[in-house]
């Protein structure tokens, strides 16, 4: 008798417990249900990216050795480094160096195990176009750094913790 009473109270108590955690569930849904929508008119109105956001590589061509580490830590063997070995000083001498962005899934190994630090992430984060072989980017167009949002005044930059993105 006392093993089936004590098996009917715990089945009770997790009945509560269940329905309160269903309540709560259930309010969190209603509290969202009169937030009005945030409409941000995108090319005149920018979100302020995170501190931790990875977006495009940058690549600076004099720092590179062409040790072709990032092609080794790339997930799908990405970058491609095209190099020549100079004989008389017994080293590399880089040619080219590109990374297809219509294919690279920007993990950021590339950045974290450069030897020279000559790939960082930038806050670029537009990599649209209407030609995928568009987004092939040699060490020039690498090398180009995009204009910061902060620093552009036809842009209204809009913080991810201003009130009106707290309404979402």
């Amino acid at each position: 008798m006392l093993p089936m009473l004590t098996e009917f109270l715990n089945s009770g108590q997790q009945t509560i417990r269940a329905a309160r955690y269903i309540g709560q569930g259930f309010m969190i849904t209603l509290s969202h249900a009169n937030r009005l929508p945030v409409t941000i008119q995108y090319p005149y109105e920018k979100l302020i990216t995170s501190e931790r956001f990875r977006g495009r590589i940058h690549f600076e061509f004099d720092k590179c050795i062409a040790c072709e580490v990032c092609v080794r830590v790339c997930p799908i063997d990405l970058p491609v480094v095209d190099w020549k070995f100079e004989t008389d000083i017994r080293k590399k001498r880089l040619l080219n160096y590109s990374i297809d962005f219509g294919i690279c899934i920007f993990c950021g190994n590339c950045v974290e195990y450069c030897p020279t630090n000559c790939l960082s992430m930038t806050e670029e984060y537009e990599l649209s176009t209407y030609d995928r072989h568009e987004l092939n980017y040699n060490q020039i167009s690498l090398g180009r750094l995009p204009v910061s949002i902060m620093d552009d005044y036809t842009i209204r930059t809009i913080s991810s913790n201003s009130p009106q993105i707290k309404n979402v």
